[in-house]
């Protein structure tokens, strides 16, 4: 069984997607979920447009679809189980793969325990932005952001850079609305041929500083046209 921590008072809201851009009703404002805003940096841009001039419009909207798919079954398989509600065997059959990468995934995911938040909204008003975090816990004893990834093979380093940056912002937003610092930043990545890949950083000032630029050149050059 895990254990979960209470806390005072959880902020819930439901956000709203425009255009592609995802924003988040907070007391101060709309603030950009942090996913829309590292996403619309320029070289993340230039890279997901050049992979799909290489594979073609038809293949890459298939993978995008199907890696789509698997991300949501996985992620609700492992917020299910995390919250002592195991997924029912009609919910596994419905989704073999993903079911296949969570089994592979739960002796990671017993790592966990002591949990204070999953998928919930966390915002900051000094960043001004927001977003749902997948779950905040301990991870072998240490307070943690944990994200949960999908992917169909075991990922480069260089290619989970930027979710070290989106868990940095969760640290902050986190400990700007709750008064609580993580100590580690893990990014939990189940593989298609379920190899599960897990990273583990710091918090540092190199994320928090790359966070800042993503944020600068979202205001800079999205929020006058999208409202966040």
């Amino acid at each position: 069984m895990f254990n979960h921590v209470e806390l005072a008072e959880v902020f819930e809201v439901e956000a709203v997607t425009e255009d592609g851009t995802r924003t988040y009703p907070t007391p101060k404002g709309n603030y950009p979920s942090v996913t829309t805003v590292i996403g619309k940096n320029p070289e993340k841009m230039a890279g997901i447009m050049r992979w799909r001039q290489r594979v073609g419009e038809e293949k890459a909207n298939k993978v995008s679809k199907r890696a789509t798919s698997r991300g949501n079954d996985f992620h609700l398989f492992a917020e299910h189980y995390l919250k002592n509600n195991h997924p029912t065997a009609e919910d596994l059959t419905a989704a073999p793969l993903p079911a296949m990468m969570f089994g592979a995934a739960v002796p990671i995911l017993n790592n966990i325990n002591n949990i204070y938040l999953q998928e919930a909204v966390l915002y900051s008003d000094l960043l001004k932005i927001a977003g749902r975090v997948d779950c905040i816990a301990e991870y072998n004893g240490v307070l943690s952001i944990i994200d949960f990834k999908t992917s169909a093979e075991r990922k480069r380093r260089k290619y989970i850079y930027d979710y070290f940056v989106q868990e940095q912002a969760y640290a902050c937003m986190f400990y700007e609305m709750y008064g609580l610092a993580p100590k580690q930043l893990v990014t939990i990545i189940a593989c298609e041929d379920l190899d599960i890949q897990v990273e583990i950083e710091k918090p540092c000032k190199e994320y928090y500083i790359k966070l800042q630029e993503y944020i600068a050149h979202y205001y800079k050059n999205y929020a006058g046209t999208t409202g966040g």
